[in-house]
């Protein structure tokens, strides 16, 4: 694991963005994402999950002229949950908001999942989005329903759309929780789990504009 470092020594907020293979969707992400906090401290923290394209150029460009800007580079691909880890670890902040890569979740939301897990707080563990106008294909639709419905019926979490990317929480809770892969798909369950609540906040789902998903039915399922 390599590291680019610099920025905000004291953010208020850091955004956890685990990418792979994202070149053309990092740089219109990250731009929204300084616009969505502007009043806040914040830093952004991109983890790149063993990307063979140029996304890894692509960040480099944009930290230059962004000192809040930092990337944490996996040599191989370790999978999405390992690079939400590791963002959390190296993060600095003690609120923490996760999202995508790909420019599907919308970082306009993103104050107001801060504003409800602060009003919360300590009793609310974290903050989840969930998504409306689902904006994937009918197959990819299907997959998600499928997936859904299986662990919701297993774990009666309470959430309808465990994929969404968008959350907030805080950053010692995260690390006290249990890790696996494909831990970001059942936070909602392990925060309940420990004692804490869990608020859901209506996003918009969005088109991607450049490349493909990563993940299939298997994955998900």
């Amino acid at each position: 694991m390599s590291q680019s470092d610099g920025g905000n020594p004291d953010p208020s907020v850091s955004v956890v963005v685990p990418v792979r293979n994202e070149a053309g969707n990092i740089t219109p992400l990250v731009v929204e994402i300084a616009a969505a906090l502007r009043h806040h401290r914040f830093e952004v923290v991109v983890v790149d999950d063993g990307s063979t394209d140029v996304s890894e150029a692509e960040m480099h460009g944009l930290m230059t002229a962004r000192p809040w800007l930092r990337q944490i580079r996996h040599k191989q691909s370790y999978g999405q949950s390992a690079a939400i880890r590791t963002g959390v670890i190296m993060a600095r902040a003690p609120i923490i908001v996760t999202l995508d890569g790909d420019g599907q979740n919308d970082p306009a939301f993103i104050p107001v999942l801060i504003a409800v897990l602060e009003k919360g707080a300590p009793r609310v563990g974290l903050v989840a989005g969930q998504r409306t106008g689902r904006k994937a294909s009918k197959f990819r639709r299907m997959q998600m329903r499928i997936a859904n419905t299986v662990r919701g019926a297993v774990l009666r979490d309470g959430a309808r759309d465990s994929g969404c990317g968008l959350r907030a929480i805080r950053r010692e809770v995260f690390l006290s929780l249990p890790y696996f892969d494909a831990l970001h798909r059942f936070l909602p369950a392990l925060v309940q789990r420990e004692g804490l609540v869990v608020e859901y906040v209506n996003v918009v789902d969005r088109p991607r504009l450049h490349g493909v998903s990563n993940y299939g039915l298997w994955d998900r399922l």
